[in-house]
């Protein structure tokens, strides 16, 4: 991934603020703009752009409860309807892959509506594909061709998702390793592949099928009985019910990639997730990312 192709991907996630925070967003060197992973809005602060380091203010450009509703509308290109689904799982997906995710007043559950009001703050989070991250590792993952079921760890923010998706995209467009295989991908916060009006914003392969916005545990029993899939992603797997539906997925056939917050082996062992993960016998593989920005690297351990 180019520092330009970095730089424009901020650049285009710019285009959904209002015109006097973008003209104070474009001012930046295009080192700066490479490194910002997100832009973050609440009101009455400065507008901050999350850096590997930490957030950064924007000087001049303090937010307004107007500035928010200008984001949301472009996001849902003016119709915030057709986006009440995710609204009430607090984001939405724009144009582009980008992610918004949105802080406010939760509603009542049962409004069809909205799911939040008044809303205080929002994060775009700036999604930047990185074809061919995950090849020094996908041959350690592979046996005779086929995909081994493999756990992603790294810290919250430390690229599970990104290589979670070249894999995805390797797999299913093949390499000199392995031929073409049906994936399904589990996208339940929309920042996989970034479907938006039926179509993937972001690259995840030709033979790639996505079940967006769906919850893991209803999602893979949904896939393996109408897509009949080589290989399952899912990312983030945080709950027991998540944990449930990997051990029912295996006992059919498919491989699974899934990604957990974790530093480390050690310190997935100590959260009761975790450890469920690594006692179910499913998984084989354990990529751990470390380092971040420039220095992230990934290495490959054996489970079994």
């Amino acid at each position: 991934m180019t520092e330009e192709y970095a730089a424009s991907r901020y650049e285009e996630a710019c285009s959904l603020l209002p015109g006097r925070l973008r003209a104070a967003a474009m001012t930046l060197p295009l080192q700066q703009k490479a490194r910002t992973e997100e832009i973050r809005l609440r009101i009455g602060r400065p507008v901050y752009l999350t850096l590997p380091e930490g957030e950064a203010p924007l000087p001049a450009a303090m937010v307004t409860r107007s500035d928010l509703e200008q984001v949301l509308d472009r996001a849902t290109e003016y119709s915030r309807y057709t986006a009440s689904e995710t609204i009430r799982c607090g984001y939405v997906t724009a144009a582009g892959g980008f992610r918004i995710g949105l802080c406010g007043t939760a509603l009542p559950s049962g409004n069809i509506n909205e799911g939040v009001r008044d809303v205080s703050s929002l994060s775009i989070r700036i999604p930047r594909v990185r074809e061919g991250a995950a090849l020094p590792v996908l041959p350690e993952l592979l046996e005779d061709g086929r995909t081994l079921s493999t756990l992603i760890l790294s810290p919250p923010g430390g690229g599970k998702t990104t290589l979670l998706r070249d894999l995805v995209r390797l797999l299913s467009q093949g390499t000199e390793h392995s031929p073409p295989c049906r994936v399904a991908l589990v996208d339940e916060r929309g920042e996989l592949a970034a479907v938006h009006r039926g179509r993937p914003q972001l690259e995840v392969g030709c033979h790639t099928d996505v079940m967006d916005g769906c919850p893991k545990h209803l999602a893979v029993p949904m896939l393996l009985r109408a897509m009949t899939p080589q290989v399952i992603a899912l990312d983030e797997v945080a709950l027991p019910a998540d944990v449930e539906a990997v051990c029912a997925a295996a006992g059919c056939g498919a491989a699974l990639l899934a990604t957990v917050h974790a530093s480390s082996l050690a310190d997935l062992k100590t959260r009761p997730v975790g450890r469920q993960l690594l006692d179910c016998g499913v998984f084989r593989r354990a990529v751990l990312i470390e380092g971040r920005g420039s220095d992230r690297r990934s290495r490959v351990e054996r489970l079994v």
